[in-house]
Parts: C-alpha cells; sequence; structure tokens
C-alpha cells in the first residue's frame, strides 16, 4: 500500500505525510551529552571497577569465614523413625530420636537455627503455584478456582486451610536443644517467634477474623500431611497460630534450589547462655515427622552465627572476586593492545 503524499506550500515538494516537522525536537538535534571514549577513560573505568570489585569480594569472603557453624545431618541417625514415616497408615503415631554433639569452642554472639533439606525440588513450577494467596490474606474465598488442586477438598467436600501442595508438604519435625552439664541436663530456650519479614508477617498473611481462631477455621480441615489443624499450630502461643504462624510463613517461601535451609528458632541468650552457646556436650531431641527416604533426601540441623554480610555462603563474594579479576584482566590486554598499535603507528610514520 502507497503512502499519501502532500504538497508543502513554503517548500512546494512532495514529502511522505508522515515524515516528523522539522524541528530541533522531532528531528533529534537537541544539544545532548556524548560521551568520548578515550584509551585512559575505558583503562581508568575497567581498573577501578576491578579494584572495586576484588576490594569488596575479599571482604565478603572474609566475612563468610569468621561465621561459626555446625551442621549435623540426622537422617541416617533417625533411621528407625524413617522407616515408621515411610508408612503413610502411621501418621498418628509419634516417634523420637536423640542425636549427640560436642562443642569444641564456644559460639558467641546471636546463635541461629536452622533446618536443612536436601535434593527437595521446590521450584516445579506447579509446586510453585499451589498455594491461594487470597486464602492465606484470610479471605472467603473458592479454593476450586484456585491453583491449589488436587490438594483443595476432600472427598466429602470439605475445603483444605491452608490448600495447596506447598502446605501440605510443611516441614513438621519438632527440634529441641538440650545442654549436658555434669550430671544435669539443661534445656536450651529458644524463640519461635520473630522469624519471618516484617512484610509476611502484616501484609501478605492473616487469619480470617472471627472472635476466636477456631471458629474462623470452622468448617474447614487441616491438610493430609498435617498431624494438626492451622489453629494449632503453636499450642503454647495463640498469636503464633493459623496463617501467621512463622514457621508456616517460612516454608511457604519456597527455594530456587534442591539444597536449601531455613530458619527454625534462635537461642534466646539468658542464663548460660546470654553469651552464647558455651563449649560442651549437646543433645538434639528431636520428633520425627517429615519422610525423606522416598525421594532420595536428607535432613539437617545447623546452628550458625551470622555477621553484616549474612551467614557462611561465600557464593557473593566469590563472584565480585570473579568479576573483579576479570575487569582487571581486560583493562591489562586493553593496555598491552593499545601500546603495541602505538609502537606500529611511531614506527610507521618515521
Amino acid at each position: 500500500m502507497k503512502n499519501k503524499t502532500s504538497l508543502s506550500p513554503q517548500e512546494g515538494e512532495v514529502r511522505p505525510s508522515r515524515c516528523p516537522d522539522n524541528s530541533a525536537f522531532k528531528q533529534q538535534k537537541l544539544p545532548a551529552w556524548k560521551p568520548q571514549l578515550t584509551i585512559e577513560s575505558v583503562l581508568s573505568s575497567f581498573f577501578l571497577i576491578g579494584g572495586f570489585c576484588l576490594s569488596v569480594g575479599v571482604c565478603l569472603i572474609l566475612s563468610a569465614k569468621s561465621v561459626r557453624e555446625i551442621q549435623i545431618d540426622y537422617s541416617d541417625k533417625c533411621s528407625d523413625c524413617s522407616k515408621l514415616r515411610e508408612n503413610s497408615s502411621n501418621w498418628n503415631k509419634e516417634c523420637h530420636c536423640s542425636v549427640n554433639f560436642m562443642l569444641k569452642e564456644d559460639i558467641l554472639g546471636d546463635v541461629f537455627m536452622y533446618y536443612g533439606l536436601q535434593n527437595f525440588y521446590q521450584n516445579h513450577r506447579r509446586y510453585v503455584i499451589s498455594r491461594s494467596d487470597a486464602q492465606l490474606l484470610g479471605r472467603n474465598v473458592n479454593i476450586q478456582k484456585s491453583y491449589c488442586a488436587p490438594f483443595t477438598t476432600y472427598r466429602n467436600g470439605t475445603p483444605m486451610a491452608p490448600c495447596g501442595a506447598i502446605a501440605n508438604s510443611m516441614f513438621n519435625d519438632t527440634i529441641d536443644l538440650f545442654y549436658n552439664l555434669n550430671s544435669s541436663v539443661i534445656e536450651v530456650p529458644l524463640l519461635k517467634t520473630g522469624n519471618s519479614w516484617w512484610t509476611d508477617k502484616n501484609v501478605k498473611f492473616r487469619n480470617p477474623k472471627s472472635y476466636n481462631l477456631s471458629s474462623a477455621f470452622a468448617g474447614t480441615a487441616r491438610p493430609p500431611y498435617w498431624q494438626k489443624p492451622v489453629y494449632l499450630l503453636d499450642e503454647e502461643d495463640e498469636r503464633n497460630n493459623g496463617y501467621v504462624n512463622d514457621d508456616f510463613i517460612i516454608w511457604m517461601r519456597v527455594s530456587a534450589f534442591a539444597t536449601f535451609r531455613n530458619l527454625y528458632r534462635r537461642i534466646r541468650r539468658i542464663r548460660q547462655f546470654a553469651d552464647g552457646l558455651p563449649a560442651g556436650n549437646y543433645t538434639f531431641r528431636i520428633s520425627y515427622n517429615f519422610p525423606v527416604t522416598k525421594f532420595k533426601g536428607r535432613k539437617h540441623v545447623i546452628l550458625s552465627t551470622v555477621v553484616w554480610s549474612g551467614g557462611s555462603n561465600p557464593f557473593l563474594g566469590i563472584a565480585y572476586v570473579v568479576t573483579g579479576t576479570a575487569a582487571t584482566l581486560t583493562g591489562f590486554v586493553i593496555t598491552a593492545i593499545h601500546l603495541k598499535l602505538r609502537k606500529k603507528k611511531t614506527y610507521f610514520q618515521k
């Protein structure tokens, strides 16, 4: 299809009707800053970026190495409980195991307890979307229209609260820590609240409004793999129940990798533990509920401190070092090429 043309009365010539007006703005003739790439500016940029990244990377790596951490795999040490949990008919039977370990040195400062899972893929597309954000906000919604299937309702039509595969697979081992001092056993005080993000607790997750929590979830049932309904997740603290339970909120933040760790508890710094965990013999007492054998997984308990850069993860520091090294090497290569070309130019001019 041919473009329409029009006759310009001033110029007396034919031009396309869609041609922009001959103005500084429409013809992009406005004054602008155009950087002049000289050899000095290019080389200084590469060396400055390389030096900055190398400095930050070394600081991050040294900071990560200063973290005190102990990791204990209890998958095999609780093998009897693992075999019991593989049979789904034993869901209502309790099973406990103990894991002893020793701290050779004091762990000073704030100490955090994590649970770690290996070979558990939370990044599957259908798993990630298997939730109802409207339900987790406490709204009365029809979960049949959500992506929670097949964890939406039971055969009798009773809806699940919360629905979806993420909630149904929630980690539900109970881990307690004991300090063995001489002939006495002291339970290490643990904080189970204050571990989630403020935005999660106050924006993304809310309980249905009612005069009490049990009535708010009336007419619903727990997910199939849960042992307790959602309003009894924490029987000691009523404010830490329902959709605003810290353990539940942290689990609903899915991981991008198959091996991950989630914050479980924080050591309460009182009495013997005011400065952290003293050296000595300790025992983890675990109520084993979460099976991992079928997907060839492993379970860990991690005690760790944190620093200004986070936990003991050197990945970010290594990434900075690699970037800084690449920028610095690029600067040297460009310098060598420039000196070689300048020498040739000087030779031919003579």
